[in-house]
């Protein structure tokens, strides 16, 4: 593999020194790295004025594939992810067939390792079709190669409690992990945006707070009861915020996620109508918005996840009421972050890598193993990084993305920052820098 001098990098936001890539692995950061002996026959990278971060993992990522390629493949997804500055993301598996079999997550494991430019960690169902009715094949999923420690329905709800308590009891005997589509269905029935005073204007069914709420009521006790571990996706709501800061407090296995369009957007968009905008959990008021960014920065929530979600065309474009739910985020969320949390001042640049790398590694359990993620920058450590140019400002534009789908929120905003590199264990999977100095 090729050895890479990277030089002048802030790693973390910090001072600016230099790192050592060979065969792979970080050999050295600092002084050590420019004297180190194969340093003679290194490309080198000037990384002057830019962040260094671990790559990023993205917990919950929909890849579409098998089934949906017309919306998304796995190719084209991980493709997405390395410009966004991922190294590894963790593929939904409300697929078609949905990945509720060892066969499904190694065919979906083993096309990430042919794409080559994210490893791709499958997440199993829940249930048997995500119907909520049995439990689909946990424990094979575990033992099989694509090795699955997360399990999840998204897209519905595990709303039966006691099917949701045995997945609980059985993913503990693995060290696996439930993460929640928190939505009690009846609550939500022909639900369009946010239940409020906008919903009643527009004429659209409102999406009550209290229906994600009650779910994570619900499992959190259950897995205090059980001794198991839950993960909220896509938390959206002040009320929820206030439920996990609370089982937190108390010492309770939960641990939750905010996607970037809820800690930027609100539900004031859906004013025109736009089905880019319509998204599930929808978006909510700006008292939430304020408040799962307090929660993000103090760790009440523990990390950023995407919910990166692909239509075609004639999926969006297309009436409010019939369109899809979801929004592409693979290529912008970090530059969401930036602008929500970092220029803000709520987080610095070591607060990004954890929450966008160390933590969601370490819930997905994709931080050990023979190919780990969510590692620190230092010698000995897989060499999977990020660099990012914080001082740049970048109009989304869909035609650029490499992602099939073009359904992104932010087209026509400019948002800071740029992925200017990202390497994965040493290569590189994105590069804009022009190779070398």
């Amino acid at each position: 593999m090729t050895t890479t001098l990277i030089t002048n990098a802030r790693v973390l936001g910090g001072e600016a020194q230099d790192i050592l890539i060979d065969d792979g692995v970080i050999v050295a950061l600092g002084a050590d790295a420019a004297t180190h002996a194969i340093v003679a026959n290194a490309t080198t990278i000037d990384a002057t004025g830019l962040i260094a971060l671990p790559g990023l993992v993205d917990l919950h990522t929909h890849l579409r594939e098998p089934g949906r390629e017309d919306a998304e493949t796995v190719e084209t997804g991980t493709r997405a992810a390395a410009r966004g500055g991922f190294t590894a993301v963790h593929a939904m598996a409300n697929t078609d067939p949905v990945a509720d079999t060892a066969g499904v997550v190694e065919q979906v494991w083993r096309l990430g390792r042919e794409a080559g430019h994210a490893d791709v960690r499958p997440v199993g169902a829940v249930t048997v079709g995500l119907r909520g009715e049995r439990l689909a094949e946990l424990g094979a999923m575990a033992e099989s190669a694509a090795g699955v420690r997360v399990f999840s329905d998204d897209g519905v709800c595990v709303h039966d409690a006691m099917l949701m308590r045995r997945a609980l009891e059985y993913v503990k005997a693995f060290d696996g992990v439930i993460a929640q589509h928190a939505q009690e269905p009846r609550l939500t029935e022909g639900a369009q945006m946010n239940e409020g005073e906008l919903s009643g204007r527009l004429g659209l069914r409102g999406w009550p707070s209290v229906a994600e709420e009650a779910i994570v009521a619900r499992d959190v006790l259950l897995a205090a009861h059980v001794g198991s571990r839950v993960h909220i996706c896509h938390l959206s709501t002040k009320g929820s915020v206030e439920i996990v800061r609370l089982a937190k407090e108390r010492g309770l296995p939960v641990t939750a996620e905010v996607t970037p369009h809820h800690l930027l957007l609100t539900d004031e968009l859906v004013a025109g109508y736009d089905p880019r905008y319509k998204v599930n959990p929808p978006l909510r008021s700006a008292a939430d918005v304020a408040a799962l960014r307090e929660a993000l920065a103090d760790g009440t929530i523990d990390i950023v996840a995407t919910d990166h979600a692909p239509h075609p065309v004639e999926a969006k474009d297309c009436e409010w009421d019939v369109a899809a739910f979801g929004m592409l985020g693979l290529e912008t969320a970090l530059s969401v972050v930036q602008h929500t949390m970092v220029d803000t001042g709520l987080l610095d640049w070591a607060g990004v890598a954890d929450r966008m790398s160390f933590a969601p590694a370490r819930i997905g359990r994709s931080d050990t193993g023979g190919q780990p993620h969510g590692r620190p920058i230092a010698a000995g450590e897989p060499a999977n990084l990020t660099l990012v140019d914080p001082s740049t400002t970048t109009t989304i534009d869909p035609s650029a993305s490499a992602s099939l789908s073009r359904n992104t929120p932010y087209e026509g905003m400019k948002l800071p920052g740029t992925v200017v590199a990202t390497f994965l264990r040493g290569r590189l999977t994105h590069d804009t820098t022009g190779g070398h100095a």
